[in-house]
Parts: C-alpha cells; sequence; structure tokens
C-alpha cells in the first residue's frame, strides 16, 4: 500500500488515522441487494437519484485558505444509496453498478442503522496500493455473476467515499464541504473494500498533494471551496481539478491498421472531441494497448464500421478505418499542439460511464 500513503509520512492518504498495513484493500463477501426504499427512517425522503457535482479542469491550483484540496482518483464515480437491508451502487449516468461490484455490498452493513447517500470513487489498486485505471479496465462492463465472481477475487476494487449527501433523514447538500466532511469522517468508514480518504486545507498543503499525486502518478488533484455547497449535476469553479499529468476522455472515431503482427487489426484509434456540437479530429493513438484491449476493441468496433469520417473537422489519415462515433476511451498524453491534437497519446482503457455525445476538448480555466 506504499503509494496511497501519505507523502510525508508512512500513512495511507486514503484513510486517515490508519497503518499502512492495515488499510490493504481485499475481497468480501458478497452481499444480495435489493432497490432502495425512497423514504429513510426519519425526516425528508432520501432522493432515488442524484447526478454528481462535477469539477471544473484548472491550470493550477487557487491561492489562499478557503480551499481544501482531495486527491484526483483514477476510477470511476459512484453514488451509493444505503439504508438497512438496501443498497444501491449507481454510476455518473445513472447505471445500477450494484451486482458489478458485490464486494462493496457489506458497507450497507457497516452503516448499520444509518441510512445514507455518499459520492465517491470506485477503484482498484495496484500492487503497490496505487489506483490504476488500466486494473479496473477488467472489471468494468462485466454483468455475468461467474465472470464477477472470478474477477472479484483476481482484481478487488475498493469504494472511496469523499462526500456525504444525506443522512438519516436529513438534507445534507445544501451544507458546507466541511461540515459534510465533518459528518462523513464521524462515520468512520474503514472497511476491506471501502474508506474515506484524507482532505487537506490551505494552499501549502494543495501544493505538497499535487507534488504526492505527480509522483504517484495519480490524476492530480481537486480543490474545493471549504464553504462550497453540492450543486448536483453541475459543473462549477466551486471545485477545480488540477492534474499531475495530461489526460481526458475521447471519443474514438476509427482506427488505422497495425504493421507486423498487428497487420489487420487497429494498430491505433482515431481519435476526437466535441466542440460546438461538431466532432474534431484529435490525431491518432498507438501505445498503451494489451492484446486482451486491442481484440476487445477490434470487437466492440466491428458493428460500428461505417464509410465515411465521422470527423467534422481534421484530416484523419489515409486508409483509415472508420466507425461510429459511440465508445470513449482514457488516454494519456504529452501535450496538446497548437492545432487542437495530442502528441504521444497512450491508451488507457475505454469509459463505459461516459457519454460520447459529452466528451469536449477540456482546457484549464
Amino acid at each position: 500500500m506504499s503509494g496511497l500513503r501519505d507523502h510525508r509520512s508512512r500513512r495511507d492518504v486514503t484513510d486517515p488515522g490508519a497503518e499502512v498495513e492495515d488499510a490493504a484493500p481485499g475481497p468480501a463477501a458478497g452481499a444480495r441487494t435489493r432497490a432502495p426504499a425512497r423514504t429513510t427512517r426519519s425526516g425528508a425522503e432520501m432522493p432515488e437519484r442524484i447526478r454528481p457535482m462535477l469539477a471544473r479542469l484548472a491550470s493550477e491550483l487557487p491561492r489562499g485558505g478557503d480551499w481544501a484540496h482531495e486527491f484526483k482518483w483514477d476510477g470511476v464515480r459512484a453514488i451509493v444509496f444505503a439504508r438497512p437491508g438496501r443498497f444501491r451502487v449507481v454510476s455518473r449516468h445513472q447505471q445500477d453498478l450494484t451486482h458489478r461490484y458485490p464486494e462493496l455490498g457489506p458497507l450497507g452493513e457497516a452503516l448499520g442503522a444509518h441510512a445514507v447517500v455518499l459520492d465517491g470513487e470506485i477503484v482498484a489498486l495496484d500492487q503497490d496500493g496505487v489506483p490504476r485505471f488500466q486494473r479496473l479496465q477488467q472489471r468494468i462492463g462485466l454483468t455475468a455473476e461467474d465472470d464477477v465472481r472470478r474477477r472479484m477475487r483476481e482484481t478487488p476494487v475498493c469504494y472511496l467515499a469523499f462526500d456525504l449527501l444525506h443522512l438519516d433523514g436529513r438534507p445534507l447538500m445544501g451544507l458546507p464541504y466541511l461540515e459534510r466532511r465533518r459528518l462523513l469522517l464521524d462515520l468512520d468508514l474503514r472497511g476491506p473494500a471501502w474508506r474515506t480518504p484524507e482532505h487537506r486545507r490551505g494552499e501549502a498543503e494543495g501544493r505538497a498533494m499535487l507534488e504526492g499525486a505527480r509522483r504517484m502518478g495519480l490524476e492530480g488533484v481537486v480543490a474545493k471551496r471549504t464553504d462550497s455547497v453540492y450543486e448536483r449535476g453541475l459543473r462549477t469553479g466551486a471545485w477545480l481539478k488540477v492534474k499531475g499529468r495530461l489526460g481526458q476522455e475521447l471519443v474514438i472515431g476509427g482506427w488505422a491498421e497495425g504493421r507486423g503482427r498487428r497487420r489487420g487489426r487497429p494498430g491505433a484509434l482515431l481519435v476526437g472531441y466535441r466542440k460546438g456540437g461538431r466532432l474534431v479530429y484529435a490525431g491518432q493513438v498507438g501505445t498503451g494497448f494489451t492484446e486482451a484491449d486491442l481484440a476487445r476493441l477490434a470487437r466492440l468496433m466491428a458493428p460500428l464500421a461505417r464509410d465515411r469520417s465521422p470527423f467534422d473537422a481534421g484530416r484523419p489519415p489515409p486508409g483509415a478505418h472508420f466507425v461510429e462515433p459511440r465508445l470513449v476511451g482514457e488516454f494519456a498524453f504529452a501535450e496538446w499542439t497548437r492545432q487542437g491534437q495530442i502528441r504521444a497519446g497512450a491508451f488507457k482503457g475505454l469509459r463505459t460511464d461516459k457519454d460520447a455525445r459529452q466528451v469536449v476538448w477540456e482546457r484549464p480555466t
């Protein structure tokens, strides 16, 4: 678990107060889940759907002491709805993920009599305890129970709960960030497949976390105003994400044939982003694939084949194979060129939780 240790100590940064040796998230026994109830044990109704609040991309951390900082995790965003006897995990786009990640089920039992709505991220850790999206790819998209159970043993996941939106009949989204965090920490969520990662306050702490993120290869840091309310479904300046490395989601619009062993198969993906309703070509990516990735991509792209380019702007290479622009991938790269294309791109994985129509060029504010 060394990867998620505090960047200045031996403590696991995902689990305040826990020692590294005790914090490794392993698989837990799955639990049978049921649909969520509409009401909590008292007070206001528990919401049935919540679209998570989003962060705006920034080129640097904000100045001043009115900000708290959290690591930006390399996983899948998920909202947890839990009350006694009922438990549900829902994606950013309202897909029910409960049965795909059965090791999260005992979290409902660990909450005891509480009725809560949590916001967080599902991650898969490497051997050093660092979240890696490539590992999570082995779990994303699995729906058959036998496949899920087998992969759960090989690649367990962990839920990192970083916000509390509803507690025992009390709506919390209108409370300031620090008050929500205090209530979340009071729940003491530490288990074999779940925990509450730390946050740090102040400009200096934010810089230290960003440097730590770069060293560990994490995505970066999210800065949140300490007085900010939770604005569901909105991307506002109250939450700012600063990346430790360049990367974003891009739409897959085709492929170029490979050479050698890849002849006749995809050797590079043609990618793009939306701008003003048009799909703009952003270049090709030919590294980062495993053989399993290539086989899966070929299988998924085959029924999407089309004759004409889906790109409304830019020039894909001659001889390219085009597909309907429905698949979304996560890519890392060295830089954006002046022409709006990526340089030295690498494939990280498919994003089944992202809508291809909403993928835009993420430019820092």
